[in-house]
This record gives structure tokens, sequence and C-alpha cells, in this order.
């Protein structure tokens, strides 16, 4: 079994429903569909929005401790509680925080794979 992976890219809208649409007829006709966990953007400054360089900091220390509550990884980091609120919610919006049966948020990925394909310009 393989580590689960949260992809995130930069990519225009009809990416995601291109490769939706490419896994509903794979099994329609029957065929293993391999598991994908994406979030896509369509710009990077879309994409800072929501992965703000403190939000990163958050996930990879939750990432490393395990799961705890709101207050004690507020405490953990040290910041405030409302602050620490206000990222639980947002990451948890975006599938990239979960919250166990006792109330602990953690870190489900075992990778997050950021891509920002760059498209050059025809000569």
């Amino acid at each position: 079994m393989t580590s689960p992976v949260l992809h995130i890219e930069i990519q225009p809208a009809g990416a995601a429903l291109n490769r939706f649409g490419v896994a509903l007829e794979e099994a329609i006709a029957g065929q293993s569909i391999e598991s994908y966990f994406g979030i896509g953007f369509e710009t990077m400054a879309q994409l800072n929005a929501v992965f703000t360089p403190q939000r990163w900091e958050f996930l990879e220390a939750l990432k490393t401790v395990g799961p705890l509550t709101i207050a004690a990884l507020a405490q953990h980091l040290g910041r405030h509680h409302p602050v620490v609120h206000q990222d639980v919610t947002t990451l948890m919006e975006w599938t990239v925080i979960d919250q166990d049966e006792e109330g602990r948020v953690f870190v489900p990925w075992d990778e997050i794979d950021v891509r920002w394909p760059l498209i050059g310009r025809a000569a």
C-alpha cells in the first residue's frame, strides 16, 4: 500500500474536470482506478492565500508532534488560540488536516506534492 499523498497543483480549472472525466470513464469500463487526492489553484497567488508560510510551518509541526487539540497546538506553536483556530478551520476546509473523534487535529498525509508547471511562451 502506498503512503497517502496530497497533490497541490497550479492548473487551469478544466484540468481537474478532465482528470475526473478520465477516472469516470475508467470506472465505467470496469478498470481499476488509482487513488488521487488533489487540490487545484489557478494561480500561485490563490495557493499562497491558503498556504501561507505560517501554515506550512504549522503543518510541519503538527505532522511531527502528531494529533493535538487546537489549544495544545497553539501552545506548542507559541501562537494565539484564535489564529491557530482560523488556520485549522481553513486547512480543514481544504482537506489538508483532519480531526479525530477526540477533537484532536492531525495531518493525514505522508507527503504533500506541490506542482507549479511553468508554461513557456512560443518564441
